[in-house]
């Protein structure tokens, strides 16, 4: 009886039918759902090599390297997680099993997906690499160099499409956002000559119509579209633009830079002076002087030393009659008799002697005599 009724029902309904507007694809379908939550998954691709960071990208992904008590990529997965997202979908490539183990320990409770991008060609190249794992859910993109303060919940909220911007002085590097008075994007393009905005993408894209995006990905390989050589996710959105797809643009309090030495540093003092922070309760400390704020892990000893204001320590490293301020050390490490200003000091490295400004990668021994 009751199919009986659906039946008389459905002859009464029309259901939608969603046709892409492309010239090289066109796809027809009828789709009926019952009302539900829609499902969103996050998307971050992590694949890049991070050369300006080098020689500390030699041995660990740029992602992975620690900023603030943290490293980059749990900035971005706490942030989405709190926000009530539990589905990832990682992009990796170079040193991609240290993403997928860093993962799989820190986040056991999550659903997360590992996509390999073997041959790097861009965002749009890896983003259209995820096709079949996010399906017709909504996504959020986040790049992971992408440490951002903005109200996620609300962006997660927007019944539709949504783009992170942020006011920049030289927008050239950056995807540009060309904005009307509603808020509404009217175009994006990829590191202009001469920008007609100066809103830069900050790569936080959250996208509903996921069909759309995956469609015109598809038409940059079709139509070999690319920007300074790679198949863009920029050009790909303003495709999507241009066939009449709304993007909503929402600004970020905070954009903190992670691309190269000077800047992670300048993004680890502000972050520490925003969050705080953090000292673990298993410090041993001996005739230690600490300024805050300072972050400082588990397991570690200092001894005859000033540490602070800025200072991010990793876990189980020792320091030893030296003094240390606007530096990041990395884990398992020792510092002895030296003065570090604006250092970055990664792993299992062990400096001995006075010196004053160093950028020194993992497995690492100098020793100034």
């Amino acid at each position: 009886m009751l199919c009986h009724v659906f039946n008389k029902l459905a002859d009464k309904i029309v259901f939608p039918i969603f046709t892409p507007r492309f010239e090289s694809v066109r796809l027809t379908r009828v789709v009926w759902k019952r009302e539900k939550e829609p499902l969103m998954k996050a998307i971050i691709p992590v694949a890049g090599a991070g050369a300006k960071l080098r020689p500390h990208t030699y041995t660990q992904p740029k992602a992975l390297i620690p900023i603030a008590g943290k490293t980059i990529l749990s900035f971005i997965v706490d942030q989405l997680h709190e926000a009530g997202i539990n589905e990832f979908i990682f992009i990796v490539g170079y040193l991609g099993e240290k993403i997928q183990e860093y993962v799989k320990q820190t986040y056991p409770h999550l659903t997360c997906h590992f996509v390999y991008q073997n041959e790097r060609q861009g965002t749009g190249h890896a983003i259209e690499l995820t096709r079949n794992l996010a399906g017709d859910d909504e996504v959020f993109v986040s790049l992971g160099d992408t440490i951002c303060e903005y109200n996620i919940k609300e962006v997660i909220a927007y019944p539709g499409n949504m783009l992170g911007i942020k006011r920049v002085d030289d927008p050239r590097n950056f995807g540009v956002a060309e904005i009307n008075d509603e808020g509404f994007i009217d175009h994006v393009v990829e590191k202009p000559s001469i920008p007609k905005s100066n809103m830069a993408l900050v790569g936080l894209y959250k996208i509903k119509e996921t069909q759309f995006l995956f469609e015109c990905l598809h038409l940059l390989f079709i139509e070999d579209i690319r920007t300074s050589g790679e198949y863009n996710l920029t050009d790909a959105l303003d495709c999507m633009i241009k066939r009449g797809v709304k993007f909503k643009s929402f600004k970020v309090k905070h954009w903190y830079d992670c691309g190269k030495k000077e800047t992670l540093l300048e993004s680890n003092a502000t972050l520490l002076k925003r969050i705080g922070g953090k000292i673990h309760e298993s410090l041993h400390s001996e005739n230690a002087i600490i300024i805050s704020p300072v972050s400082i892990g588990p397991g570690c000893v200092l001894k005859n030393a000033i540490i602070g204001p800025h200072v991010a320590i990793g876990a189980d490293t020792t320091i030893q009659y030296s003094i240390v301020r606007d530096s990041i050390i990395g884990s398992f490490t020792n510092l002895h008799e030296v003065v570090l200003d604006n250092s970055l000091i990664g792993s299992d490295a062990s400096v001995k002697g006075l010196s004053r400004s160093l950028n020194i990668g993992d497995n690492t021994e100098i020793d100034f005599g």
